[in-house]
């Protein structure tokens, strides 16, 4: 059973958490790693270099709309793709995240959180709720 009084605001916990944490991962690649060392890593592992910037640049304008609730359910599909990719990346390196160079449970567990948040909607304090197909604007939304 869901508490409809409390479930919005849950939502809301998941959405900004998620936020914090692309933007926290954008900051990783920015400052420490750097963007050029980020493509240089994404070549190592068989992505095309190219993806370093607009990997960052989802991560933070993904983050900041999550976290201000701006569509965040459609954003949180649009950033399933880094977190599959971020999951494959970890797959060869075992379960456990503090595995060197990271394992994959963590990655596997921010999918599963991105879509369960787009599965339960916008929640509380969204600046602009998702529309989803075939509803009209203002309307409540269920997943």
């Amino acid at each position: 059973m869901i508490d409809t009084r409390t479930a919005p605001y849950a939502v809301f916990l998941l959405r900004v958490a998620l936020g914090v944490m692309f933007i926290a991962h954008a900051w990783l690649k920015i400052s420490v790693f750097t963007v050029p060392g980020f493509a240089g890593f994404l070549g190592q592992v068989g992505y095309p270099p190219i993806l370093a910037w607009p990997i960052v640049l989802a991560e933070v304008f993904g983050g900041i709309a999550l976290i201000m609730g701006l569509y965040s359910r459609a954003v949180a599909v649009a950033m399933l793709p880094v977190l599959i990719g971020a999951t494959l990346v970890h797959v060869p390196n075992g379960w456990v995240f503090n595995a060197p160079n990271g394992g994959w449970e963590y990655p596997a567990f921010l999918v599963v959180a991105t879509l369960a948040h787009a599965l339960a909607g916008d929640g509380a304090l969204a600046l602009r709720p998702t529309v989803l197909p075939g509803a009209t604007a203002g309307t409540p939304q269920h997943a």
